[in-house]
């Protein structure tokens, strides 16, 4: 197999242009589309990134139409956990952090997977996320909660069209697979086809096992809708309530606090202070007794021979944790930080 280090030529996409609402809305279904993609963060809110989510939202209520039953409640649970995994597993500590790797086809399957958390493209996902820590909690950060408030930060700072535009120059690693370039632009094809299988599913369910109660439709309510709005608020703490809430370890020029309720909910995420002082590690729970179950379950893909060379967390990291332990550490002075993805 080939290697996921593997290089090829790429140049990057076309700077986008201004557009109206029309080039607004086509970018929900092409995100190089033209359109409002500013170099600033603006602090503005558009309608057009508004409006998906309160569709999403919105499809919650179906379930009023809908009903439910035992197996529908089932399939998004499923959905749930298994992309806050893919989410935390792929999106965050391979495609942004690079803490192991594996080959070029795993990789586009793990992109693949991970699309179906409606979190947009893998590309996107992980510039906006290196740019968040080399800017983490200054007035650059698209979603710093000391900086702009609990509801900027855990879900405004996408209705700004600022935060659209993929910052290519953060991902020069990435940018040149063009399966991942293809995926990262119709991301939105990938939560169709998990939509229309729901709905199969469903329908099959219903004609095949009526015993069970449930219907193309019921299947969506709960298996797409409800089941992404849980997902999209749980994991989106991070951004937020783990920069308030909780308990720093490290000494991090940033507000990251460690918090064992969130870890248990986003699959080892909520180790956040660990992970923002060394954000390198495959493993964000850098101690037996903090639970991160996204790292046994990339120690299981280790053992299948899927993904190899893990990071570890060092010595003299794990040294230094426990000599604070017990001790509520302070935000240390932020210095300039040099991004390391790029020459």
């Amino acid at each position: 197999m080939t290697h996921s280090h593997d290089t090829q030529q790429t140049t990057s996409p076309p700077t986008p242009k201004r557009g109206g609402a029309l080039r607004g809305a086509l970018s929900w279904f092409d995100n190089e589309a033209p359109w409002k993609n500013e170099d600033e963060r603006g602090g503005r809110v558009h309608w057009t990134r508004v409006a998906p989510f309160v569709f999403l939202h919105g499809g919650c209520l179906t379930v009023l139409w809908t009903g439910g039953s035992g197996i529908a409640a089932a399939v998004a649970a499923f959905l749930l956990v298994t992309r806050i995994f893919f989410l935390t597993g792929f999106y965050h500590r391979y495609f942004s952090h690079k803490s192991f790797e594996t080959s070029r086809a795993a990789q586009f399957v793990f992109a693949l997977l991970s699309n179906t958390a409606v979190q947009r493209g893998p590309l996107w996902w992980a510039a906006t996320h290196r740019h968040h820590h080399a800017a983490s909690d200054t007035a650059d950060d698209p979603h710093s909660p000391t900086q702009f408030g609990l509801f900027w930060s855990h879900i405004g700072w996408l209705f700004d069209p600022a935060n659209h535009r993929t910052r290519w120059n953060l991902i020069p690693d990435l940018m040149r697979f063009p399966e991942l370039r293809l995926l990262n632009r119709f991301d939105t094809a990938v939560v169709g086809l998990l939509f229309g299988a729901l709905f199969a599913l469903g329908a099959v369910l219903e004609a095949y096992a009526p015993g069970l109660g449930t219907t193309g439709w019921q299947m969506v309510t709960w298996g797409f809708f409800i089941s992404t709005v849980l997902l999209f608020h749980t994991t989106n703490m991070i951004n937020s309530a783990a920069h308030v809430f909780g308990r720093k370890r490290f000494p991090s020029r940033d507000t990251s606090r460690n918090s064992a309720i969130l870890a248990v909910m986003t699959l080892g995420e909520g180790w956040h202070n660990n992970h923002h002082f060394y954000p390198a590690a495959v493993r964000q729970g850098f101690y037996w007794w903090q639970v991160d179950i996204t790292f046994y379950i990339l120690k299981l893909l280790q053992g299948m021979g899927i993904i190899w060379n893990l990071n570890k967390v060092p010595a003299h990291v794990l040294e230094l944790g426990r000599q604070n332990l017990g001790r509520q550490l302070q935000v240390m002075p932020r210095k300039a930080e040099r991004n390391p993805f790029v020459a």
